[in-house]
C-alpha cells in the first residue's frame, strides 16, 4: 500500500447545523465512529475547540495511534492531518453540503500512506477491506447519529 486515497458520501435527513455539530465534536467521534477507540485533546485552539489530538483507531491488520491536527471551516468543512504517528501520513476531512429541505450530504475523505510494515502488509484485499473499514462505513456511521431521535 503505498498511498490509499478514497471518499465516500451519504445524504442524512438533518440539516447542515446538525450534522455539523456532530462532525465538529471531536471527543465525541469514538462514541458513533466504529474504527476509533480513543480521541485524547492535547491542545484546543481560541475558541476551546480541539486541535490537536491523539486518536487511535483499529486498522484491522494493526492499531494505529496518530497526533492530528484539526483544522475548522464551520459549517461545512473540518480537516485534519497528521502531526506525528504510526502512519507515514494521513490527511482527511468531512465535507458537509447543503441539500435543501433540512437534509445535508456528508463526503468524507482521507487519503493516507501506511509506510513500515503496514504498508508490506496491506496489499489487494486486504486494502480494499481497510478502504471499507477506513471510509466508506463513516458516512453512514455520521447519518445514524445525525438522524437519531
Amino acid at each position: 500500500m503505498g498511498a490509499m486515497r478514497a471518499s465516500a458520501s451519504t445524504a442524512i435527513d438533518a440539516p447542515p447545523q446538525r450534522v455539523w455539530e456532530i462532525v465538529a465534536d471531536v471527543e465525541s467521534w469514538p462514541r458513533w465512529q466504529a474504527t476509533l477507540s480513543d480521541v485524547d485533546v492535547e491542545a484546543r485552539d481560541a475558541d476551546g475547540r480541539p486541535q490537536l489530538c491523539q486518536v487511535v483507531f483499529d486498522a484491522k491488520v494493526q492499531t494505529i495511534s496518530t497526533l492530528q491536527r484539526v483544522r475548522y471551516e464551520p459549517p461545512l468543512r473540518l480537516t485534519f492531518e497528521q502531526d506525528r504517528g504510526n502512519l507515514k501520513a494521513l490527511r482527511g476531512a468531512w465535507r458537509l453540503e447543503d441539500l435543501g429541505a433540512g437534509r445535508t450530504r456528508a463526503t468524507y475523505e482521507l487519503e493516507v500512506q501506511a509506510g513500515g510494515v503496514l504498508g508490506m502488509l496491506v496489499k489487494g484485499a486486504v486494502e480494499e477491506r481497510l478502504r471499507e473499514v477506513l471510509v466508506t462505513r463513516l458516512p453512514g456511521e455520521l447519518k445514524a447519529r445525525a438522524e437519531a431521535p
